[in-house]
């Protein structure tokens, strides 16, 4: 499996100048899932050598680390069982959470959030991370391992970020690049998002068209899509949003979707 991800690497590094060019950036959901396990640093890594995003989910420890799982509990993806927030960090760190996807990943752990912020800015091409806030009072902590590795403007804070006005002021407050996030769920909500002062990107649900796009763009933000209108192998959406303008997608299949928009 891990011969795959290289090969895979191989395969797409001669494309990897044209992709620069274009506007859109994908971002590969909690990684390069169908190649690699979730929420890893060999999935993050994957996705970095490929040129592409990646999403990452953060929640806190027992003992108040920031560890990279998306689910409250250990059960689906490491061989443990029980809530994230019962375990110290030296606790978790004991369990495996590769072997489940496959047993060439046996032996991967689940990564503190500052490892994944350390693989990023050693990876200098700009690539973006989206990081899932899923847990709440993490603000403090989360700015000051930003700062600590320099990644503002590498960064969009989603999650908990989208929906709530209080934590996206915190976080404007603890940096200025930060890339924060509001939510339009649908067209209808495009109007309130826009006045969010805290937020330079509006985080949509639904496909936008070329005009919605421009106006967000025209007050100086930007436009990332996720839900189900682009995370399957959804083509005609992705190539509407490439059309449209927009800035970052969302998606379980990320290496498709760059075959489809090359």
């Amino acid at each position: 499996m891990r011969f795959l991800i290289l090969a895979f690497t191989f395969s797409f590094l001669g494309s990897s100048a044209a992709t620069a060019q274009q506007r859109l950036q994908i971002v590969g959901h909690r990684g390069l899932i169908h190649h690699a396990p979730e929420n890893t640093l060999a999935g993050s890594a994957a996705c970095l050598s490929l040129r592409l995003g990646f999403e990452i989910d953060v929640r806190r420890t027992k003992d108040g680390a920031l560890v990279c799982v998306h689910d409250g509990t250990l059960d689906r993806t490491t061989d443990g069982k029980g809530n994230v927030a019962d375990f110290s960090l030296a606790e978790l760190q004991k369990l495996d959470a590769g072997r489940r996807f496959h047993p060439e990943f046996a032996g991967e752990k689940i990564p503190l959030l500052s490892e994944i912020f350390a693989l990023l800015a050693a990876q200098g091409d700009g690539a973006l991370l989206a990081l899932d806030v899923k847990d709440e009072d993490l603000e403090a902590d989360i700015l000051g391992l930003i700062h600590t590795h320099k990644v503002s403007e590498r960064i969009v804070c989603i999650g908990l970020t989208i929906e709530q006005a209080t934590l996206r002021k915190k976080l404007r407050a603890g940096d200025k690049k930060l890339g924060i996030a509001a939510l339009a769920q649908t067209e209808k909500d495009l109007e309130k998002a826009l006045e969010d002062p805290a937020a330079n990107w509006i985080y949509v649900r639904f496909v936008p068209s070329a005009e919605q796009v421009a106006r967000i763009h025209k007050q100086g933000k930007r436009v990332f899509i996720a839900g189900v209108t682009v995370a399957g192998k959804n083509d005609e959406n992705w190539m509407r949003c490439r059309d449209a303008g927009v800035d970052a997608l969302l998606t379980d299949f990320p290496l498709e979707c760059r075959k489809i928009l090359k």
